[in-house]
């Protein structure tokens, strides 16, 4: 009877995390005035109208046909949102708005899919597994359609992020910088030499990660130093000011091939004013905050580690900052094994844009570094490749592995718009190096 109960307290629990993140994305298109829906500010992304279907087709034909068994009831909508694109061969979507389904017909899938799920799911029996054959736990497939929806929380946010001020609602609010526009002084923090734990056990305690996270595996990682705080737009732009994107000694080929192809001459989250440089924030525009980080490419940050004469650090060399401590243990996050809270950083949607890189010293490392969970993703000079014992989702096989082609970088932390339960510190992010829309920065590192 307790193995029942507590099964069916987590599909409750899930369910409500499940309803949580719905409204977390329907809050998000409110945010875009109904004319621009068709709009695709990102050129390598789908119009947004794509992700308004694509998130309830993802649930539905991920659990109808794996959990509850039900008929499609319009499977060619089913198949026309299933799935987003991430090309990296230089072509980009030349669809155009007239080939997408009227905004009134997606609205009714929508309503349709939830309604379907959500009436079959309340029904079930209060066991965890599938049923009819299935070896997938419910509770498995609810934690996949959660935190797919809360990445799109925020890969959607940096689509919005790209669109009109004019199109979208609420644009022109008060700015959320109020305090000292001065630059942060950063330095550079020892880190022994240790161990660094990768990735997730597989068949643990509360063990949900997606394929890429297992298996469990530690790494030794050798004595180096990391800056202490994120590199800030301060500190950028005295990189600019040297005629960093004109020199080509700190570029590699590709870098340097990208950023003359497409004249990138600065952060695409800044705009020049005359003389002055502002940063474009999700409703507004604000004089260029120093003290915030700043959110670049992977070439971009990899240009200004040469110039600065060091390097990003590993996947492990974040992690053992990240997560290490001076006895060789390892803590869940770095303040400690406390679940995240608002003063340990700056994520789960407290806020569009970033704070300060000294902003949340609560949520130091063991080491004193700063600011390593939340205010923005974090490039590593590491190749997204699979961990040894790596096994793909059976039910979503290309989620990873077809990424692990030698053009997409790990990046760790989270950024503003991160969900908490994505914050865990085996969990990895990826893009690919000269896409400049992340809420991902940088710090750097000596050996």
């Amino acid at each position: 009877m307790l193995a029942t109960q507590n099964a069916s307290e987590l599909r409750e629990a899930l369910l409500q995390r499940l309803s949580d993140a719905r409204a977390r994305t329907d809050e998000l298109f409110r945010v875009v005035r109904p004319e621009a829906l068709y709009q695709r500010p990102i050129p390598e992304r789908h119009r947004i109208v794509f992700y308004i279907g694509h998130l309830e087709a993802f649930d539905w034909n991920l659990l109808r046909e794996r959990a509850l068994h039900l008929p499609a009831f319009d499977p060619d909508l089913d198949r026309l949102f299933a799935f987003g694109i991430d090309p990296v061969g230089g072509g980009l979507p030349t669809d155009q708005p007239q080939d997408w389904p009227a905004l009134q017909r997606v609205q009714e899938y929508v309503a349709q899919v939830r309604e379907n799920l959500d009436r079959h799911l309340e029904t079930r029996s209060t066991s965890l597994t599938t049923g009819g054959g299935s070896d997938f736990a419910l509770d498995l497939l609810l934690n996949v359609a959660i935190e797919h929806r809360l990445m799109h929380a925020e890969t959607l946010a940096y689509m919005l992020h790209q669109l009109a001020l004019s199109q979208k609602v609420g644009s022109g609010a008060q700015a959320s910088h109020g305090g000292p526009n001065t630059r942060i002084l950063n330095h550079l923090i020892n880190v022994p030499a240790g161990p660094a734990s990768l990735g997730l056990p597989r068949g643990g305690e509360n063990s949900f990660g997606w394929d890429n996270e297992f298996e469990l595996h530690q790494v030794q990682v050798p004595a180096f130093e990391i800056d202490k705080f994120m590199v800030s737009n301060g500190e950028y732009i005295e990189f600019m000011r040297a005629g960093g994107y004109d020199n080509r000694a700190f570029w590699n080929d590709e870098g340097w091939q990208w950023k003359t192809d497409h004249a990138v001459s600065h952060p695409v989250f800044w705009t020049r004013k005359g003389d002055a440089w502002y940063q474009r924030n999700m409703l507004h525009e604000v004089p260029l905050p120093l003290d915030w980080p700043v959110y670049v490419s992977h070439a971009e940050a990899l240009a200004y580690s040469r110039w600065a004469g060091k390097k990003l650090p590993t996947e492990a060399q974040w992690h053992r900052a990240a997560y290490g401590t001076h006895g060789g243990g390892e803590r869940l996050y770095p303040w400690g094994d406390r679940s995240p809270q608002p003063y340990h950083g700056n994520f789960d949607f407290q806020s569009w844009d970033p704070v300060p890189v000294n902003a949340s010293p609560a949520g130091e490392s063991a080491f004193g570094v700063s600011g390593l969970i939340g205010n923005g993703w974090e490039w590593t000079s590491t190749l997204f490749a699979p961990f040894p014992g790596f096994e793909k989702f059976p039910f979503y096989p290309g989620y990873s592995s077809d990424f692990f082609d030698g053009k997409h970088y790990v990046m760790k932390g989270g950024s503003p718009r991160t969900g908490a339960s994505m914050l865990r510190r085996s969990f990895r992010n990826w893009f690919q190096p000269h896409y400049q829309y992340v809420y991902a920065g940088f710090r750097c590192v000596t050996d």
